[in-house]
């Protein structure tokens, strides 16, 4: 590798609507060089997640340009030389780092702590829908709400066919078998994908959830996961029984935490980059996370959730990517792949 050495990426040089040119550039950029703890990975697929949608639109670029793109799957070409669990030819799929050059890239250095080996069953596109979604998911259940094995108990899914929720109802049948999980989706079409994914009941959050979720859940629910919480309090600390918890994953404008206090429940913050940005101890735990994930996909016990894969790296695509994803209406993740062919290379 050498300091000439040019890759191809997509970009933004201004914030801005999904309709602005300055929101999707396509750029020739120095090709990265892994450090100590680093992969250096040809990425040949990624997915679009809200956060890319919200940096984009409200985070101008500090350096004029900035990569965006986290979930992805690739193969490693590079390896730092503190690196020891993988090597050169491995396929790999992760969410990276909100700190750091994103996805949307031939190449792409990640530290080695939150990567694990794709499962080998899935394509490039069926994997890269996981990571970002995957992660929060399982941080959300195991590290927030604490689930084992042997938990009992009713969880509401708000949001049940959004990425997240997706993985959240398939994580739940995968790991908790005493968690009886009901999903929100106000469409027919999401409703049959949140039950084709294992949730027990469907309540459509247009409509009253409360009065839906007595017959549902007669004795009230444990434990409840939000992907928009925003004017929501209210029904929650209604349908929650005393004690109960909240898994929030989005940015209300207000929080009333002193209306959890007369059933004494408890709210959680959700976010899988808290890790990475914060380099906690604990950092390699997200790649333990990711490989139990890829055990449960190679069992057929989780399934991919892309459902829209466009093919190519292009400005173009990743601006109808992010337009899909804005939409608010995607069922499961957007993918972007690359054609067939060999891995990029320097």
């Amino acid at each position: 590798m050498t300091s000439e050495a040019h890759i191809h990426a997509v970009g933004y040089t201004a914030a801005g609507p999904v309709s602005d040119a300055r929101s999707f550039v396509s750029a020739a950029i120095p090709a990265p060089s892994p450090g100590p703890r680093d992969l250096l990975v040809a990425v040949r697929a990624t997915s679009v997640n809200p956060v890319d949608v919200k940096v984009r639109a409200r985070t101008p670029p500090s350096h004029g340009f900035r990569v965006l793109g986290f979930d992805a799957a690739g193969v490693v070409i590079g390896v730092g030389s503190a690196v020891a669990g993988f090597a050169v030819g491995d396929e790999v799929y992760y969410a990276g780092a909100l700190d750091r050059p994103g996805s949307n890239a031939d190449l792409q250095v990640v530290d080695e702590r939150i990567v694990a080996r794709k499962p080998s069953a899935f394509s490039f596109a069926d994997a890269a829908a996981l990571p970002l979604t995957a992660l929060t998911a399982y941080e959300g259940l195991a590290d927030k709400l604490q689930l084992t094995e042997s938990s009992e108990g009713t969880l509401l899914m708000v949001g049940g066919a959004g990425g997240v929720g997706s993985m959240v109802i398939q994580l739940v049948r995968s790991l908790y078998p005493g968690v009886h999980v009901i999903a929100t989706a106000s469409r027919r079409e999401s409703a049959t994908w949140v039950r084709d994914l294992g949730a027990h009941d469907v309540v459509d959050h247009h409509g009253d959830v409360v009065a839906q979720l007595a017959q549902a859940a007669p004795e009230g629910v444990d434990w409840i996961f939000t992907t928009n919480s925003h004017g929501q309090l209210p029904t929650y600390v209604s349908v929650l029984k005393p004690f109960g918890q909240i898994v929030a994953i989005d940015d209300p404008s207000h929080v009333d935490v002193v209306s959890l206090k007369p059933k004494a429940l408890t709210w959680h913050w959700e976010f899988m980059f808290a890790r990475s940005l914060h380099q906690a101890a604990d950092l390699d735990r997200q790649g333990a996370m990711l490989a139990r994930v890829a055990e449960l996909a190679e069992s057929g016990r989780i399934r991919t959730t892309a459902t829209t894969v466009l093919v190519g790296r292009t400005a173009d695509n990743l601006r109808e990517a992010h337009r899909l994803v804005e939409s608010g209406s995607v069922i499961g993740k957007v993918v972007l792949a690359d054609p067939a062919g060999p891995a990029p290379t320097l």
